[in-house]
């Protein structure tokens, strides 16, 4: 459910479709701004999670990702995941990251170095944890301070905690604090460091947009125009304050640019090919971001005949 191209109607029925089409999880974006104003949506993703995990019995949900940093304080992140829990009767995983300026910047304070904003993410999710065992917290931190917080309403089954990951010093963080790991690029490097530093045999999920539709040259366009942005990486992405920076940034990014990143069409090798690398690299879960919000629905149908069923069999 990518909050960045559709409205929260439309978000939980592109859900519910694809529970019906027997996909094996989905994520959800956090976001204040739409990257690009082509894609012209943000609604409020945990409100929209809440509506999905009763529009739905099956499929499992995720955060993908959460900053519980700057927008959101940890203690009131934990209180949502915990009801998020409940709500969803153990299906949902907590994916957090270290942010974007592009959404953080909105409460004020500047943005922080990434150094800083690692260790702010290391400090939340011990407070999460914390707050998950259900017993009075009180933390005084380099970052963060909490008073007298408890959860009253904790899930027996608690949802496991994701982290992404981009470098070693993130992959250390995830490795000593996460349950999972999540990343967006087919690097074993990234997971092979994250074994180092304690993940080893847990789920490692990765990501790729592809833009699904009979015509490819509409396809490519629409990634073009939507996606762009995902070419400039995350040292740049992480840093740019709204949409008109990403614009600005992907001006000259061509449509055969992203024609070589983002699988288009509706060549079914041709999308397999792009996920065989995830696979390979040893990544045990991937989730699919299809471009374009007013294009779910036929992708969905169309992923349930002929896509699901090729990627099955890697």
């Amino acid at each position: 459910m990518m909050t960045e191209q559709a409205g929260p109607r439309s978000l939980v029925e592109h859900l519910v479709a694809a529970e019906g089409a027997g996909f094996d999880f989905s994520v959800t974006s956090d976001h204040y701004f739409p990257w690009l104003e082509e894609q012209g949506h943000s609604p409020y993703a945990w409100s929209v999670l809440g509506a999905a995990a009763q529009a739905t019995s099956r499929i499992p949900l995720m955060t993908y990702v959460t900053c519980p940093t700057l927008r959101y304080h940890p203690a009131v992140v934990a209180q949502k995941a915990a009801t998020m829990q409940l709500l969803s009767e153990g299906r949902f995983r907590l994916g957090l990251g270290s942010g974007e300026n592009l959404n953080e910047h909105v409460v004020g304070g500047g943005w922080p170095s990434p150094q800083i904003r690692l260790e702010m993410l290391e400090e939340a999710v011990e407070i999460i944890r914390e707050l998950f065992t259900g017993d009075n917290v009180h933390h005084q931190g380099a970052h963060f301070d909490v008073t007298n917080a408890r959860l009253w309403d904790v899930p027996d089954e608690l949802p496991p905690i994701g982290v992404a990951v981009s470098g070693e010093l993130s992959c250390a963080l995830a490795g000593r604090q996460a349950d999972l790991v999540i990343a967006t690029e087919p690097k074993a490097e990234l997971l092979e460091s994250f074994d180092r530093h304690g993940g080893r045999g847990k789920p490692r999920i990765g990501q790729l947009p592809v833009c699904y539709d009979p015509d490819k040259d509409a396809a490519i366009a629409r990634a073009h125009e939507q996606f762009r942005w995902s070419v400039g990486g995350w040292p740049v992405n992480a840093e740019l304050p709204g949409p008109s920076g990403f614009a600005a940034a992907t001006q000259h990014v061509t449509r055969e640019d992203i024609a070589r990143q983002v699988p288009c069409g509706s060549d079914v090798d041709t999308f397999v090919d792009a996920v065989r690398p995830y696979a390979e690299a040893g990544f045990t879960e991937i989730a699919l971001v299809q471009v374009g919000g007013d294009h779910q629905l036929p992708y969905i149908d169309w992923a349930e005949k002929e896509l699901l069923p090729a990627l099955r069999d890697l």
